[in-house]
């Protein structure tokens, strides 16, 4: 799992901090167990614990890899965002189905030709239908509501977004807003992982909202929907599997590296 801006202290019991090796870097990732009696799970804070990593500068590809080299097959993560849709309000938590990019420095890949090969990934199903079921079945258990069909756009950052960039999404089919999927997403479905992101909107975008955005106003949401999320993920947990029945796993074949 990995958790976002407000999920930092997602209660794992019995956990231990195990610091992985990568090629990108060395990362930290918690390994234990979540609720009572279920399989192990490893927590990534995309942010760190103090949330002192801005989106932008983020190591996406340490990340990936070291959950890779953990043996992770299936991620779950979450993410705030911002509402550009009159579909999605306040408080609704939204499985992602597709993606617009608009980050700049970020890089997208492992593979980098040379010794490590090209591949150009198939993104005709970024998120994981496959896990996608098994959160709806979760949320069904629980009697959450749970959206979904949502198109994220991710940003740059670490700033909010204009007026006239929110316009422009918007014309373009966007309608959720944040700065952290892509690409994690992308490096994921590289090293044929599965992927699916729940969605939490904390925020209505500029232009939208008649006030001036701020992070506490995002905090300050959160912690009206911290219980849910946490439920829902513990939930989930209960009913997925790691064992992959879908074709994310296949996404890298034709380098045939992992």
């Amino acid at each position: 799992m990995i958790g976002g801006t407000g999920l930092e202290n997602l209660s794992l019991k019995d956990y231990h901090t195990e610091t992985v090796p990568t090629p990108y870097g060395e990362v930290q990732v918690n390994c234990g167990w979540l609720g009572e009696g279920q399989e192990a799970i490893a927590f990534m804070s995309r942010h760190g614990k103090t949330h002192a990593i801005p989106p932008h500068l983020v190591n996406y590809r340490a990340n990936i890899w070291a959950l890779k080299e953990l043996g992770v097959s299936k991620i779950l993560a979450t993410a705030a965002v911002g509402s550009l849709s009159t579909r999605y309000k306040l408080g609704d938590l939204v499985l992602v189905e597709q993606f617009l990019d608009f980050t700049k420095s970020r890089p997208q890949t492992f593979y980098e030709g040379a010794d490590s090969g090209v591949l150009h990934v198939d993104m005709t199903e970024p998120y994981c239908h496959s896990m996608q079921g098994d959160i709806h079945k979760a949320a069904e258990k629980l009697k959450v509501a749970l959206k979904d069909g949502a198109t994220y756009v991710c940003t740059e950052g670490p700033r909010f977004e204009t007026p006239a960039e929110i316009k422009m999404y918007q014309m373009l089919g966007g309608e959720l807003v944040g700065m952290t999927s892509v690409p994690e997403v992308v490096l994921a479905k590289e090293l044929g992982m599965c992927y699916a992101a729940i969605a939490m909107v904390t925020n209505e975008a500029a232009g939208i909202a008649n006030h001036p955005l701020t992070h506490a106003e995002v905090l300050e949401s959160m912690k009206t929907m911290d219980k849910t999320v946490a439920r829902l993920i513990e939930e989930t947990f209960r009913t997925i599997r790691p064992e992959q029945d879908c074709r994310c796993g296949l996404a890298n074949a034709e380098v045939g590296k992992f």
